[in-house]
């Protein structure tokens, strides 16, 4: 069994920042700069995490968990033109730093590089990584267009929002899992398991991103803070506000965010202000809660012994504590 740490050394040793560097600069300098951003590197760590608590070699697992990382930057590279994200992880956004053009075209190639390295895995095991990756790849654009759709709506259900996030965030996390089984040869139902694992891990962990862009530390989460306020996206928080809000709190809401012409951080102040009235926080931090509970009775149901589990549990944990 490898620890966490020696699985995201050898991650970073791996990843190919400064291999990208190539002609016409115009096109590779974009993806250089969106890939030496960092992050988290959370999804390679799970490919390679499941991988090795089945068995595995995560050796084995890492040109999957570098394609699915770069496919993930890819998502990034669009839609921060699509929400006119103007800072991500501390740095200018590479539409913002070049111009939305680059953006798409930078985006579009990481898309390619990451089928390039999913594709390095051997045959036998290479048509079902295929296969989740393909299924994967076309539900994090179904949820992306359902976040567009609620962006004109003031109706979303909390079912819609949860299907949403459901598609645009947890499924890759899950996928993320399903890879390294597969790559381990684990059984059928463990893969499942583990697929239900990183669905609501995926869950919990995009309620901690929607808290934190509206309560968290700009200097900590590497975004504007209260960017979702001022896009008016349609967030766990923004549902249940109204769902709880009566009268002229309610009016209140509504006001803010229908209106164009109020200072964005006045709205956000005004906003977070009516969101603890309502302890909108608190109750996402519940549902959050609930949505890890899940995850770890999932965990609990895979085949594996509990020792091996530790950096999959430690890590959910150490997610949902996160402040960045």
């Amino acid at each position: 069994m490898v620890s966490t740490e020696s699985l995201m050394k050898r991650i970073q040793d791996a990843f190919p920042v400064g291999k990208f560097l190539d002609v016409p600069q115009e096109l590779y300098d974009p993806i250089e700069y969106a890939l030496l951003q960092g992050g988290k590197r959370l999804r390679p760590l799970l490919v390679l995490l499941s991988c090795d608590m089945f068995g595995g070699n995560p050796e084995e697992a890492m040109n999957p968990a570098i394609g699915v990382e770069i496919f993930h930057n890819f998502t990034l590279l669009h839609d921060d033109i699509m929400d006119q994200a103007p800072l991500r992880r501390g740095s200018p956004t590479v539409y913002k730093k070049w111009n939305s053009n680059v953006a798409i075209l930078s985006g579009d190639t990481m898309f390619v590089m990451a089928y390039e390295y999913v594709c390095r895995v051997a045959p036998p095991k290479l048509p079902e990584v295929l296969a989740i990756f393909n299924d994967t790849a076309r539900k994090v654009c179904e949820g992306q267009q359902y976040d567009m759709n609620f962006e004109t709506r003031d109706d979303v259900s909390l079912d819609e929002y949860f299907l949403m996030i459901r598609l645009k965030t947890a499924v890759l996390i899950a996928c993320c899992l399903k890879v390294g089984a597969i790559m381990a040869g684990a059984p059928a139902a463990d893969a499942e398991h583990i697929y239900k694992f990183g669905e609501h891990l995926g869950m919990a962990f995009q309620l901690q991103d929607d808290l934190l862009d509206t309560f968290g530390d700009s200097g900590k989460f590497g975004k504007e803070i209260g960017g979702d306020i001022v896009a008016n996206k349609k967030t766990f928080l923004y549902v249940k506000a109204f769902e709880l809000a009566r009268g002229k709190t309610r009016e209140s809401l509504k006001e803010l965010f229908n209106h164009g012409h109020i200072r964005p951080e006045e709205k956000v102040s005004r906003i977070r202000e009516l969101f603890s009235d309502l302890k909108v926080d608190l109750q996402t931090r519940k549902v959050i809660g609930e949505f890890l509970q899940q995850a770890l009775l999932s965990l609990d149901k895979v085949g594996a012994g509990e020792e091996r589990k530790t950096g999959l549990r430690n890590l959910a944990m150490d997610l949902i504590r996160r402040e960045a």
